[in-house]
């Protein structure tokens, strides 16, 4: 199942297990697959890039379709790419889907600052999917002989952080921009940056020690990656 992923662009980081660093803001994609299921963690910024998603985890997986997705927050490079993948089940932190459509032209003018062009920011907003089922806490989805935890262990970098959990050897989380890599982490209006710290020490915990643990930017890192950019957070916002 996994032996062409490179071809693709994608990094195998377990068995079943991968994603893919998307051009523009170098925003991760997840695709966890089971046998019955197949989860993918955030779509990217536009259709386009959505439905590339969706063909290239059709190629990698042998036809299969995505029959889940998980979003990590409401920001634009993760979510516009939703209406791509018709008839999949979405899934976010409470209170996203609200706000998404509260805020939905508020989500494509942002896009277009950052350099979406207007056409493909309008396009995906209006088709934009809010999820349909809500993270309080945490939820067990059993994609057939492989469960996965999505966990509700926000707010930080937004109001709305989803973090997923696959277990295994090694542990893999999806982080979302809770944790970046490849830059410092971005604290824009919807922050919250009191709670930022506490939402990372919930994602070690949830992950430990020997967890793989990938940002919505940059390189895969370990728990002392995210441990160092708990207290580099903590003293840039002075809370404990």
């Amino acid at each position: 199942m996994d032996v062409s992923w490179e071809d693709f662009g994608w990094e195998r980081l377990a068995d079943g297990v991968g994603r893919r660093r998307l051009p523009g803001w170098d925003a991760t994609s997840g695709l966890i697959a089971g046998q019955d299921g197949v989860l993918l963690y955030d779509t990217g910024s536009t259709l386009r890039e959505g439905a590339e998603l969706r063909a290239q985890a059709e190629a990698l997986l042998g036809g299969r379709r995505v029959t889940h997705i998980a979003l990590s927050h409401p920001h634009f490079d993760h979510v516009l790419g939703t209406g791509a993948f018709s008839g999949a089940e979405v899934y976010g932190a409470v209170g996203i889907a609200e706000l998404m459509r509260r805020e939905r032209d508020e989500i494509r003018d942002t896009a277009i600052r950052h350099g979406v062009t207007e056409a493909d920011a309008t396009e995906a907003a209006d088709v934009l999917v809010a999820p349909h089922h809500l993270v309080f806490g945490e939820w067990t989805l059993d994609l057939g002989g492989r469960q996965v935890l999505l966990a509700n262990i926000g707010p930080g970098h937004s109001g709305h952080d989803l973090a997923v959990l696959v277990p295994g050897s090694p542990e893999v989380v999806f982080c979302g921009d809770l944790v970046e890599e490849s830059g410092e982490p971005q604290a824009g209006p919807d922050a919250i940056p009191s709670r930022w710290p506490a939402a990372l020490d919930r994602l070690l915990s949830l992950g430990g020690e020997d967890a793989a643990y990938v940002p919505g930017h940059g390189a895969v890192v370990d728990a002392a990656f995210v441990r160092a950019q708990r207290e580099l957070l903590a003293a840039r916002f002075g809370v404990s």
